[in-house]
């Protein structure tokens, strides 16, 4: 019995998040749409930018390149600490939402909003250096900790939708506890891997200062050949 106990064990977690999905898969679906039509606006947006917006939006990205290439140091633990200072408002944001019936429908913002931010960035980079560039600039620094951020922030929003519904459907004060409990334990893990994001995105902004000195550096070698 032990043994097989142990054997059973490894495939908790990975049954909990399955039947989670299976669960809350209407919800799921309907948050990724709500995410991509915020990604989808947020590229709008620059593509549609005025002269102005576009100089602004350009000086910026030429600004931050600018400095890293000049000064030729990060602050690894000011882009870690602003990072991990993000990322814990954004699962403190969502768990207060899930938490509170007025803050709910919030959710469904607070995803769309990130959705737009994601696609601004993008589509700002790729306007500012070209889509060559752009897309391995953001391969290169955005990808693979948004391939953990982006699951992360649409489960920590199904988790307070479906405490939401649970707390409709029981409103017993001690159900009221006992699912708030859940949605906290719940969000706490969800922290962790945003933790896990913030570290991976200090890591890739450093490889990001190498790319952009090669490139500079392959640019002037570029330069003087020509003349």
């Amino acid at each position: 019995m032990r043994g097989n106990r142990r054997q059973t064990n490894p495939n908790r977690l990975k049954y909990i998040i399955i039947e989670f999905i299976k669960e809350n898969i209407k919800t799921y679906l309907i948050l990724t749409i709500i995410f991509f039509i915020g990604l989808t606006l947020g590229v709008i947006f620059v593509n549609n930018a005025n002269e102005t917006q576009a100089n602004q939006i350009s000086g910026y990205i030429n600004n931050f390149i600018n400095s890293i290439k000049e000064n030729y140091q990060i602050s690894t633990k000011e882009l870690l600490k602003n990072s991990i200072i993000n990322n814990v408002g954004i699962a403190v944001l969502l768990w207060f939402l899930g938490s509170t019936v007025i803050g709910f429908p919030l959710i469904y913002v607070v995803v769309g909003y990130k959705g737009y931010c994601i696609g601004y960035t993008i589509s700002s980079v790729i306007a500012t250096v070209g889509t060559g560039k752009g897309i391995i600039f953001i391969i290169a620094t955005m990808l693979i900790q948004n391939i953990i951020y982006i699951p992360t922030i649409l489960t920590l929003s199904v988790s307070g939708i479906k405490l939401y519904r649970l707390i409709m459907e029981d409103r017993r004060r001690e159900n009221i506890k006992l699912q708030i409990l859940k949605h906290t334990i719940f969000s706490i893990l969800m922290l962790i891997l945003l933790l896990i994001s913030s570290l991976l995105e200090n890591v890739f902004t450093i490889l990001e200062y190498f790319d952009i000195t090669c490139i500079s550096y392959v640019n002037s070698e570029n330069y003087y050949i020509d003349k």
